[in-house]
């Protein structure tokens, strides 16, 4: 599956696809393409030794879905609205994608457009681009493809989740983190990804006398990665961006926690530059974790989410600051009678995560014996191994740390054969069909169509095509 030369590339996708070398493009075969040459060319794009090839395949992946019609977007305007109270009743789904990420992002398409759904959103954390091995633009390579090969049109959104200042790494070299954490941005934008989430609760210090000072590096940095993110947005686009007050997995937020922040945030924007559009949506904890909490014997202990006062959160955050809502981290494994919660407590996105890896690990056609493989690595990575805390048992720590298995046995998982991941995909899409029931967004692709206006990106021709 692999192209030894660029030539090679260029000469399989004959008859094709006709590239001209302004970077204009034209489909001739589009049932070639969607059959068949898409799986090559983003295998390519993923898994290519030659960069050259690589880039190539990305842009190529890139423009042709521009030309389909399937087109990376923002999701702001739909916010907006959501912030006016011109739309409510549903509850967006964010869903990042850790591994067989085409296969997976496949069953999600097949169930959107069995459902007419639209609004929904593609992520990936700052922390899951490191241990599942994916680069933004890779990441929105896949995506588009899959896209393609579904027969899926319109606005896709892609999101960074989690951008995410390291405190401890702040402590140590503060302009160092500062400097990563926008180069980050930066390399998200030029891949695709118009929506953001900031997450700088990280920093919040709750032994400060008062919920400003408490909240104060919180909403300054806030403040400036927003204003870095409207420096670098491509023309006609506004970034959607996310803030953060509660970090998942500690004390629940509180109304007051959100007028603190959103009043300090407002405020420190406005000395960044004028009209500066500020966060259309704004993070909270009430009683999850990321992952939830693994039990001895591996199951998952039942979760307690606190709806009242999510829906105080997100009716606070429309009423007063024209935010869409709240967003609730942590979500994917809750019970399945939690989910049409969201919607009637106003809670304007969801991200789910980690149910979608358990269900790949857990599949019942998940060859074992690469399983095993998997968990012999992750027992034996000297690195890995320091997150077994004491106390823990072997299916505990197995539970939290084989996510980190996505990113060296990617080609692995990637090269299952068939069978295996076409049943896996039918379960997740399974899955999505019901969470997006659920989650009211069936018929929302004809809300996106009414709210958001695509506008096509053009990236920069490999220097190296011709």
């Amino acid at each position: 599956m692999l192209y030894k030369t660029k030539e090679d590339l260029l000469n399989d996708l004959k008859g094709v696809i006709d590239i001209h070398k302004n970077g204009s493009l034209k489909i001739l075969d589009k049932n070639a393409l969607c059959n068949k040459k898409i799986d090559t060319l983003i295998y390519n794009a993923v898994f290519s030794k030659d960069n050259t090839i690589k880039d190539v395949s990305r842009w190529l992946t890139r423009s042709i879905a521009n030309k389909l019609g399937i087109i990376s977007s923002s999701i702001q305007s739909l916010y907006e609205a959501m912030g006016k109270n011109q739309l409510k009743g549903f509850t967006v789904p964010a869903i990042n994608i850790r591994g067989l990420t085409y296969d997976v992002a496949r069953s999600i398409f097949r169930a959107a457009k069995k459902n007419h759904a639209g609004a929904f959103i593609f992520e990936i954390a700052r922390s899951e681009i490191g241990y599942t091995d994916q680069r933004p633009s890779e990441y929105t390579s896949v995506v588009l493809a899959a896209a393609i090969k579904e027969g899926y049109d319109g606005p896709v959104f892609i999101q960074g989740d989690h951008f995410q200042i390291n405190a401890k790494k702040l402590e140590k070299d503060k302009d160092a983190e500062i400097k990563t954490v926008k180069g980050l941005i930066k390399e998200a934008i030029e891949a695709g990804f118009y929506n953001i989430d900031i997450d700088t609760s990280t920093v919040v210090d709750l032994s400060k006398p008062n919920l400003t000072e408490q909240q104060r590096l919180n909403f300054e940095f806030a403040a400036e990665f927003t204003a870095y993110i409207r420096s670098l947005e491509p023309k006609g686009i506004t970034i959607s961006v996310g803030g953060e007050i509660g970090e998942v997995g500690k004390k629940n937020s509180t109304v007051e926690e959100l007028r603190a922040f959103m009043d300090g945030y407002i405020n420190t924007l406005a000395t960044k530059g004028k009209d500066f559009k500020g966060i259309s949506k704004i993070s909270v904890q009430t009683g999850t974790s990321h992952g939830g909490v693994p039990l001895p014997d591996g199951t998952i202990a039942k979760v307690k989410l606190d709806f009242d006062t999510l829906k105080n959160l997100s009716k606070i955050a429309r009423d007063e600051y024209r935010l869409s809502g709240a967003v609730q981290h942590g979500a994917s494994t809750l019970p399945p009678d939690a989910f049409d919660k969201f919607p009637e407590t106003g809670t304007a996105e969801v991200h789910l995560a980690t149910e979608f890896q358990n269900m790949i690990y857990e599949s019942s056609v998940f060859p074992q014996d690469f399983k095993k493989e998997i968990y012999d690595f992750l027992k034996n990575h000297q690195d890995i191994k320091k997150e077994w805390k004491e106390g823990d048992t072997e299916e505990q720590y197995l539970y939290k740390v084989r996510k980190n298995g996505f990113g060296p046995f990617k080609e692995r998982f990637w090269n299952l054969s068939s069978d295996i991941r076409n049943k896996i995909g039918e379960e997740i899409e399974a899955k999505f069909d019901f969470l997006f029931k659920k989650l009211n967004v069936i018929h929302s692709k004809e809300i996106v169509n009414r709210t958001i206006k695509p506008i096509e990106v053009q990236s920069s021709i490999p220097t190296n095509l011709f």
